[in-house]
């Protein structure tokens, strides 16, 4: 299983600035190991966030995306423990869902 992401949701106003890191390898299929073969497809394919049950992105990632990738995102109307939920799928079927609360800006 995958390493759990990090998330980051910060209250400014009624918009929370929200921080995904998640960690995955996002290989392409095009690039060659050490022996010269070719290293297997294996990239996150949709990323869906959710606030307080209700979706607000719902991504199709191709293997276009970097190693790691960083996702940022504002969500209008959101409160102070409000609660986000980031679940992604890869092409193995894999599939990683954190959670984090908003918190009030510092």
């Amino acid at each position: 299983m995958a390493e759990p992401m990090r998330i980051r949701a910060t209250l400014q106003g009624d918009v929370a600035d929200v921080r995904i890191l998640m960690r995955h390898p996002m290989e392409t299929g095009l690039r060659k190991d050490a022996k010269g073969d070719t290293v297997p497809q294996h990239f996150i394919q949709n990323v869906a966030v959710t606030h307080n049950g209700k979706t607000v992105l719902d991504a199709q990632w191709s293997q276009a995306i970097s190693r790691d990738p960083f996702l940022g995102l504002r969500i209008k109307g959101a409160k102070v423990g409000d609660k986000l939920s980031v679940t992604w799928v890869d092409t193995k079927g894999d599939k990683r869902t954190d959670e984090a609360a908003v918190a009030a800006a510092s």
